[in-house]
């Protein structure tokens, strides 16, 4: 389709446009209102896209990135080589990790120190396909934690991320997600407290 190169004088002031499309907002927005107030919305449009979160709550898919934990390995040693690669191949340059040489003569190293920064962190999964050791996951089915206003309570360590696959493979995804809501819904209830930093 061919733009017309001419306008007219009210096309170029836009106002005729500008108009129609006050138009329609206003109206969507005054029958919206409308119905939604006298409860007919379900009955002529259907159930609204709205979620009263904490109180309830959509199923994630199954690829849903949750939160990250660290696997094991069926001794309850930490799998991860402290190769570098997750942190490497993470574009917000969240992890760090700090190596340590083994006891064990078989295991040449293993992160000492393995930090995510949540507040950085994007939820990509780079870290999880960069793996070669399938050390890092994010399976959980559990979205990001909401911490008090502490940005350092943001910050989760090693034993928190091993702590989970422990979690995970005593409880099972869906009584985990249960004590999750639970304690959002918790954090609801609480009135926001004052956080003094040392």
């Amino acid at each position: 389709m061919k733009r017309r190169e001419e306008m007219n004088f009210w096309e170029r002031l836009y106002i005729i446009e500008v108009v129609k499309g006050v138009t329609i907002t206003f109206s969507r927005l005054i029958r919206n209102f409308f119905l939604f107030a006298f409860g007919y919305q379900k009955k002529l449009i259907g159930v609204p896209a709205v979620i009263q979160y904490p109180d309830e709550r959509r199923d994630y898919p199954e690829r849903f990135r949750g939160r990250h934990r660290l696997t094991l390995k069926p001794n309850g040693d930490i799998k991860c080589t402290a190769c570098f690669l997750c942190a490497t191949a993470c574009p917000a340059k969240c992890i760090h990790i700090e190596a340590s040489e083994h006891d064990d003569p078989n295991i040449e190293k293993f992160p000492d120190r393995y930090e995510i920064d949540t507040l950085l962190c994007i939820y990509c999964g780079y870290c999880v396909e960069a793996c070669p050791v399938d050390a890092i996951r994010m399976d959980t089915g559990i979205h990001p934690e909401v911490y008090p206003p502490d940005p350092r309570m943001f910050i989760e360590d090693k034993e928190v991320l091993m702590q989970r696959s422990r979690d995970l493979e005593d409880y099972g995804p869906k009584v985990l997600y249960q004590m999750h809501m639970q304690k959002m819904q918790q954090v609801e209830k609480e009135p926001t407290k004052e956080v003094k930093y040392g």
